[in-house]
């Protein structure tokens, strides 16, 4: 395992006494902002640690390219510094990809995975993306980065019912969320490929796809659930948010899940 060096900036939620559940999340956005909408429903049933990868959040930006071995392990230190031996992963967009490593790095203590709005492998597309998306990132054009994620994030029917100047608000409210550490967590994407530690994956794992999703094409998240000894499939009428678009949805499918698991 990798050395820990300075802490991620961590979010705990333990006041049910519940198991763990580490939440891992998605590349330009932090736990607040992908998990806050059903934190609450998260953490009345368990245990919850979470922490912000370097340049969002609470954590300062790297100095040094990111690596997903170091986001996997970070995450699991938090869990150790919050006394939880084991833990169930819940990771959305690039959380999928550190919680499948954290699966690979850890086996004997996670229980279990939901993977959301994720991929086992980037691809192409998604690779080309990542390469405006970082490169907008690395020169601070937020609003022209923004002009490329909002029609790819937000679902087509939610994004077209709205007014010209309710979606120039969108873009705005999205120019301003990007956080520096960004296009950090973006170059993690590029070129990605989880497929042996998802064909080694040996706990109960839910795949949840976002089938309005033009970020993470529903093809790609296909993929995943076949990938993954077992896994069960779900499906949210969303685009890439499903934190902003069917919380109470995503919230009811990943306690549903963890809760079957638990009454075994």
């Amino acid at each position: 395992m990798s050395v820990i060096t300075t802490p991620y900036a961590r979010t705990v939620r333990k006041e049910s006494g519940g198991p763990g559940l580490l939440l891992a999340h998605g590349g330009g956005g932090a736990v607040e902002s992908n998990f806050g909408a059903i934190l609450d429903e998260l953490a009345a049933g368990h245990s919850v640690v979470g922490v912000d990868y370097p340049g969002t959040g609470g954590t300062p930006k790297s100095e040094e390219p990111l690596r997903l071995d170091e986001l996997a392990d970070q995450l699991v230190a938090a869990a150790d510094a919050e006394g939880l031996e084991t833990f169930a992963v819940l990771g959305y967009s690039l959380g999928g990809n550190v919680a499948l490593r954290i699966a690979a790095r850890y086996p004997e203590r996670v229980t279990a995975l939901v993977l959301t709005a994720t991929f086992v492998r980037a691809g192409n597309r998604l690779k080309l993306v990542g390469d405006l998306w970082s490169g907008l990132a690395a020169r601070g054009e937020n609003e022209l980065l923004a002009r490329l994620l909002v029609p790819l994030a937000v679902n087509p029917a939610v994004l077209e019912g709205l007014t010209p100047e309710q979606a120039e608000e969108v873009v705005r409210a999205t120019a301003a969320s990007i956080p520096a550490g960004a296009g950090d967590h973006v170059d993690l994407i590029k070129g990605a490929d989880l497929s042996a530690e998802a064909a080694g994956v040996s706990v109960p794992a839910l795949v949840i796809a976002t089938t309005e999703d033009r970020l993470v094409p529903l093809e790609l998240q296909k993929e995943l659930a076949e990938a993954v000894p077992g896994a069960r499939y779900a499906e949210l009428p969303t685009g890439h948010l499903p934190f902003a678009e069917r919380p109470a949805e995503w919230a009811g499918l990943v306690t549903g899940f963890l809760s079957e698991l638990r009454a075994g």
